[in-house]
């Protein structure tokens, strides 16, 4: 792997499958009495979170605790940065402090590529504006795999606010890598411009799509976002592109729902399917530690997708 994750387009087919491979080793680690390995023992990994976050900042702080290693948990509110401090000048502090790895998330797109040009550890980029958020596209990959034994050949649908959401885009990038076929589906205002240029099909109608799909990933509309009005309501935007108990009906039986919350059950996705047997919400919020464990434990501390059993 590369020094830095910021994109889902720098991980290779061998890089991401490696990262699966190891996050599936690592699993193992959970079902101990001790949850931990030694691996990282000495190293220094920061969560520099510039927005509020509790599913990516909670598992990447869990992950680096399980393999050892000393967690920085940087929050912009109470910091230099509420005094005005630069991006680059906290960036330049923590390399000062002997940082190894720094977990950036910002609402700027491309806050963690121009972090990573100022210090010599590792960045990871937990979600840059409405850029990206590739641990989120590996951990669902990761959660395709285990729930369906594959991810080459599947046929992802991905549902809503697609303009402004990272998960997709990352989403988009990495299943293409791993030879998923995928189609996003989304009212013509929550499309970015370019979506055509995308490795992805693009279609307006979610009844059409559903037969066909073995994964249905649903996306909150992110309203903190919008400056103006996106579709006409939202009883509307649920009407046409919520995943309700009608709809699931229409999956195949082995069809799988996705969702990187937070959720608006009712809105995008009913409280029965979000709960329901399909489901695997719950799965990617565990599966979410495991592969960040594989992200950290590459980026600084090996290459190998084996993890000693009794370490």
């Amino acid at each position: 792997m590369k020094r830095h994750l910021l994109s889902a387009a720098d991980l290779t087919l061998e890089d991401a499958t490696l990262v699966l491979d190891t996050a599936e080793e690592l699993e193992k680690v959970s079902e101990r009495t001790v949850k931990k390995l030694p691996t990282l023992r000495g190293r220094t990994v920061v969560n520099l979170f510039f927005e509020d976050s509790t599913r990516t900042k909670t598992s990447f702080e869990l992950a680096a605790k399980r393999l050892s290693a000393d967690v920085i948990n940087f929050s912009a509110k109470g910091s230099s940065v509420s005094k005005g401090e630069t991006l680059k000048d906290t960036a330049l502090t923590l390399e000062a402090m002997g940082s190894d790895a720094v977990v950036c998330r910002h609402s700027w797109s491309g806050a963690p590529a121009n972090l990573s040009r100022w210090i010599r550890g590792s960045v990871v980029n937990a979600g840059d504006g409405t850029h990206e958020h590739p641990t989120q596209a590996l951990l669902d990959a990761f959660t395709m795999r285990r729930r369906l034994g594959r991810i080459e050949g599947l046929k992802v649908t991905i549902v809503g606010d697609i303009l402004h959401s990272r998960v997709a885009r990352s989403n988009v990038l990495l299943l293409k890598t791993l030879g998923a076929d995928v189609t996003l589906v989304a009212p013509p205002t929550l499309l970015p411009v370019g979506v055509e240029v995308w490795p992805a099909q693009v279609s307006y109608d979610l009844d059409a799509v559903l037969p066909k799909s073995d994964v249905v990933m649903m996306l909150r509309v992110q309203r903190e976002r919008m400056g103006a009005a996106y579709f006409p309501s939202v009883r509307e935007y649920s009407r046409r592109y919520g995943l309700d108990v009608r709809r699931v009906t229409a999956l195949s039986d082995d069809a799988i729902v996705m969702h990187p919350g937070p959720m608006v059950r009712g809105m995008e996705i009913a409280p029965e399917v979000a709960d329901g047997v399909r489901s695997t919400i719950m799965e990617q919020v565990a599966n979410g530690v495991s592969v960040r464990m594989a992200v950290l434990y590459l980026l600084l501390g090996g290459s190998e997708p084996a993890i000693g059993s009794d370490s």
